[in-house]
């Protein structure tokens, strides 16, 4: 039989390993270091909610320029249902959504359009450029051009 000898760390190297380790963790929970922002903000869901509680009639644009009017009667990750009075109601994919906006600002002029940008809602003023919260507008002006900030 072969005689092996015990290869040990010693107990200098033990402690640098610690010293090292517990350094790193400091600098992960470090209290001035920036913090990721949070993926979802809810500003989506929020707005649909008020929406549908206010069963506020929206004008819907699609990809293709095609308008949807109605108003929302619940919603999802993926799509929008919208309930028509002139029509069946429709179950919208949110991905073929181009902006929406309420009735009453296309009537009245000078309101807010939404456009759902990666799965938020943004909102953005129909008229001109105006800088909400620092957030990236889309614009949306009145020849139906868009644009952005």
């Amino acid at each position: 039989m072969v005689n092996r000898k015990l290869i040990r760390p010693t107990l200098a190297e033990v402690r640098e390993r610690s010293d090292r380790d517990s350094q790193h963790r400091r600098n992960a929970n470090d209290p001035n270091r920036k913090r990721v922002p949070p993926e979802q903000t809810h500003a989506e869901s929020f707005y649909y909610k008020k929406q549908m509680d206010n069963r506020t009639q929206m004008v819907i644009v699609l990809q293709d320029g095609e308008e949807l009017r109605g108003s929302i009667e619940w919603y999802d990750r993926g799509c929008i249902k919208l309930h028509r009075t002139e029509g069946p109601n429709l179950l919208v994919l949110k991905h073929n959504i181009k902006y929406m906006y309420k009735t009453e600002d296309a009537e009245g002029g000078n309101g807010d359009a939404v456009e759902l940008v990666d799965g938020l809602a943004r909102r953005a003023e129909r008229a001109g450029a105006r800088q909400v919260g620092g957030e990236r507008l889309v614009i949306v002006d009145q020849t139906g051009d868009l644009g952005a900030v």
